[in-house]
């Protein structure tokens, strides 16, 4: 049986990537700061057989992410996928909130190294041997044509190029690493107005994981599997 974890598995597309892989039997490991009020997720996992388990952690806690690593540590771990993020509370120019802004890199961006950095030896055991990090066109310095909302693209543009070395620094151990582009989805964080639900994005990015090979390793890609501008 193949094992994805999730960060930030309780709404959104993060939820969206559990309920899909716990469809198809994969074992999904859950993560969320609250587990007690994320309802549907715990709803999920006593659904599944025990195929589903939920896990606390606050993914800007370096303490607390070793601790579930070595909780799950006899799993192999096929995907890792760092989803957890947050937004900017101060999106315009002169209103920058100094102390948020280290926040939501904290959580954004060097979650992401965390992540890889206490789970690397259970995902070079697994098959796929896949860490995918849930980005945003907002981190894209090409297709920046709006300004403003600094913590959170310098802090997504970050995480791109965290997933950049570590798709290089991990290649010997035939771990490949890559940045996705969920697209405009209808969340709590992207607002009604969004063109894809949860599930479709998640879907998408699904099948893109499904083709991802050591070419592939590095690379910013949209949902669609095209490449994104950095």
């Amino acid at each position: 049986m193949q094992t994805v974890l999730i960060t930030g598995a309780n709404r959104g597309i993060g939820l969206a990537f559990a309920q899909s892989y716990a469809a198809d039997g994969w074992r999904v490991l859950a993560t969320c700061r609250t587990p007690d009020a994320a309802k549907e997720l715990t709803k999920l996992a006593a659904a599944s057989g025990g195929h589903v388990t939920v896990h606390a952690l606050d993914v800007s806690d370096g303490a607390a992410i070793q601790a579930l690593a070595k909780a799950t540590k006899k799993d192999a771990i096929d995907v890792l996928i760092n989803n957890a993020g947050v937004y900017d509370p101060s999106p315009s120019f002169g209103r920058t909130d100094y102390d948020a802004w280290a926040q939501v890199f904290a959580v954004n961006t060097m979650a992401a190294l965390r992540m890889a950095e206490a789970f690397v030896d259970q995902v070079a055991r697994s098959d796929k041997k896949l860490m995918a990090a849930i980005s945003s066109g907002m981190g894209s310095i090409e297709d920046n044509g709006s300004g403003g909302y600094y913590a959170y693209r310098t802090s997504k543009s970050a995480l791109q190029m965290v997933m950049k070395s570590l798709a290089i620094d991990l290649a010997p151990r035939g771990i490949l690493s890559v940045v996705m582009n969920p697209g405009w989805v209808k969340t709590d964080m992207g607002g009604p107005g969004g063109t894809l639900t949860p599930a479709e994005s998640a879907r998408r990015m699904r099948a893109v994981f499904d083709k991802i090979g050591p070419k592939d390793s590095g690379k910013f890609l949209h949902h669609t599997g095209k490449e994104f501008p950095w």
